[in-house]
């Protein structure tokens, strides 16, 4: 598994590598001292698995995974216990401590061979599918939807809008979340804000830097980023 380390500091960063040396399947591929050098990394090398300081110069590692279209597993590493429950609020695998403990960093790798195993059962027996029904609440409306019939997914601050029919309730939960639940045979990421529902895919365009827009059917229009815009091809095509 293909690992980067982001932290300002070199001996955090060293004494992380030593650690891991004890586990054969990490692979670590690169080191970065701040968001946007991580940023960049991330985007050329495509890890599995990010370890994440919180505190950096510039910007937070929550500001990082703000600017992600689609977000690796993360294992923060940090020397502040005050944001443990924004951490996993974010959908972080483990929250370490420093200085590390051999122990803490073998149960979190533990979680992550876990997760991994269960990439190999089928996507019907793990993942939200369209044959399946969702329960949506918001305020006193209550609906029991189809996921056939719902045809995007919209990240708005801390709620994700649902749209259905002529109907656009909020709920209140993250897209990397909803992502994580849902079948990518049938749902597609197509940027840090949207998750479509590819059997409600009519037209597609080139648009800018190298991105796509997308017309639904109704005619909602999405835009694809630029780092998503291959894998939706490959995905769409025969």
């Amino acid at each position: 598994m293909k690992a980067l380390i982001i932290d300002d500091e070199r001996l955090a960063r060293k004494e992380l590598i030593n650690l891991l040396e004890e586990h054969n399947s990490i692979e670590i591929i690169g080191e970065a001292v701040n968001v946007d050098e991580a940023y960049d990394m991330i985007n050329r090398l495509s890890p599995d698995l990010l370890f994440l300081d919180i505190q950096m110069p510039g910007k937070t590692g929550f500001q990082l995974l703000e600017m992600l279209d689609s977000t690796p597993n993360v294992i923060f590493t940090t020397a502040y216990d005050e944001y443990a429950i924004k951490a996993f609020d974010v959908n972080a695998l483990d929250y370490l401590l420093k200085p590390i403990q051999p122990e803490r960093l073998a149960d979190s790798l533990g979680k992550l061979s876990n997760i991994e195993d269960k990439k190999g059962e089928p996507d019907s027996l793990s993942k939200l599918g369209l044959q399946d029904q969702v329960f949506v609440k918001d305020g006193d409306k209550c609906w029991f939807v189809s996921l056939s019939n719902v045809r995007l997914f919209e990240s708005d601050g801390n709620y994700i809008k649902v749209y259905f029919d002529n109907f656009k309730p909020m709920i209140h939960k993250s897209l990397n979340a909803l992502d994580e639940k849902l079948d990518h045979r049938s749902f597609f990421r197509a940027s840090r804000k949207h998750i479509v529902n590819l059997n409600w895919v009519e037209g597609i365009e080139p648009w800018f830097n190298g991105g796509l827009m997308v017309k639904l059917k109704g005619g909602d229009k999405v835009e694809v980023s630029r780092r998503q815009a291959a894998k939706f091809k490959e995905k769409m095509s025969l």
